[in-house]
């Protein structure tokens, strides 16, 4: 699903499945086709907790505000 931000940018939030985890990723797609991913943005418990944190960021971005930080980090394994 796509949010217009000012009426010509599109955010995109997606949400993948990560073993009982979910990750939030957003793209930016510009009224002339070019598309911008955020990258990842941390694991969550739900995919609706993941799909809000990343539609916040994408607004933020779009409105040249600071990105929120996640609600928790995760430390890779040595």
């Amino acid at each position: 699903m796509h949010r217009y931000q000012h009426g010509d940018v599109a955010i995109e939030a997606s949400v993948e499945r990560e073993g009982n985890l979910y990750v939030a990723k957003v793209f930016i797609l510009e009224e002339d086709g070019e598309s911008t991913s955020l990258g990842t943005f941390g694991y969550f418990a739900s995919s609706d907790a993941a799909y809000s944190f990343a539609m916040r960021c994408g607004v933020a971005f779009v409105e040249g505000e600071a990105l929120p930080r996640p609600p928790c980090q995760t430390l890779s394994p040595r």
